[in-house]
């Protein structure tokens, strides 16, 4: 384990202090401490994986079993059936798309004004920004919901993508990043009377391909996950999402036939399973690309 560390020369630590026997402890109880992190932060998904194929009498069973006596595939396929759940999936599938879209157009929209543009008095709403950044968003749920009643937008996906497309924590990602991009290429596009707005499209767009990216994938994962309010605005069951369908099954579980909590613990399988398959594809890009700047000068 020491030896990967031996041309480690930068850091607080080097490989010099590794050396050290109270180092080598330190290091280790570190490493172990992470490990039981990872190990909490994984027991519940693995649990939950394991016990939507059990029986709903092997939930209650005593003794109580760890693994199901089969795991049936067919299970997965029932559940997806008896629901109608493919529906649920492409109503959510629209909302993410939607909420990629707007977050990563307005947001980068926005944050090349403060960061490139500079009109006159954009510090103030940029400090306008950051101020509604230490505001809870919960707070904000009921202006916001009589807003879009006013507006007539209720069992509409629109203020869903619209959420994503004003959201202070996306537009400074992306306007620290535009920062870092060399001045000199806004002053060559200058030169060539290429237009702030056309040098957006032309310069800023393809040098910011990894930022766009991050911003997108953590608004995929939020936006699938949501649910406070696409639960207050679609009342229409023909436009829930996953997460609000699975959380409106939990009240009329015991009327519908066959459907009993092995099947709800499927259900949640089933609506984690993108989640974890995006963090598994892009885990690089999610930990490393949004602290990467583009080109140096």
């Amino acid at each position: 384990m020491f030896k990967r560390l031996k041309n480690k020369s930068t850091g607080i630590l080097t490989y010099a202090d590794y050396k050290k026997p109270w180092f080598k402890v330190l290091y280790i109880t570190i490493l172990l401490l992470l490990f039981v992190a990872v190990l909490t932060a994984v027991t519940p998904l693995l649990w939950l994986f394991i016990s939507s194929f059990k029986d709903a009498s092997e939930l209650t069973a005593t003794p109580y079993h760890l693994f199901p006596e089969n795991f049936d595939l067919h299970k997965l396929a029932e559940v997806w059936q008896m629901l109608d759940f493919g529906k649920y999936f492409l109503n959510t599938l629209v909302v993410v798309v939607g909420a990629v879209v707007c977050s990563v157009f307005f947001n980068g929209i926005l944050a090349y004004t403060f960061a490139i543009v500079k009109p006159k008095g954009y510090r103030i709403f940029y400090g306008m920004v950051l101020a509604s950044y230490m505001i809870p968003a919960v707070t904000s749920i009921v202006p916001l919901y009589k807003q879009i009643v006013d507006l007539g937008m209720v069992n509409t996906y629109i203020p869903l993508w619209f959420m994503f497309g004003a959201n202070a924590f996306y537009l400074i990602t992306f306007k620290n990043y535009f920062e870092s991009l060399p001045k000199a290429l806004f002053e060559a596009a200058e030169m060539d009377k290429c237009g702030k707005w056309k040098a957006f499209f032309t310069i800023v767009i393809p040098l910011s391909k990894p930022i766009i990216g991050v911003v997108a994938i953590f608004t995929m994962t939020a936006a699938w996950s949501d649910f406070l309010l696409p639960y207050l605005v679609l009342d229409n069951d023909e436009m829930m999402t996953v997460i609000v369908k699975i959380y409106s099954l939990q009240s009329t579980m015991g009327s519908l036939v066959g459907f009993g909590p092995d099947k709800l613990l499927m259900l949640l399988t089933i609506s984690i399973l993108p989640q974890i398959v995006i963090f598994a594809v892009f885990q690089r890009q999610i930990t490393g690309s949004s602290t990467q700047g583009a080109i140096k000068e």
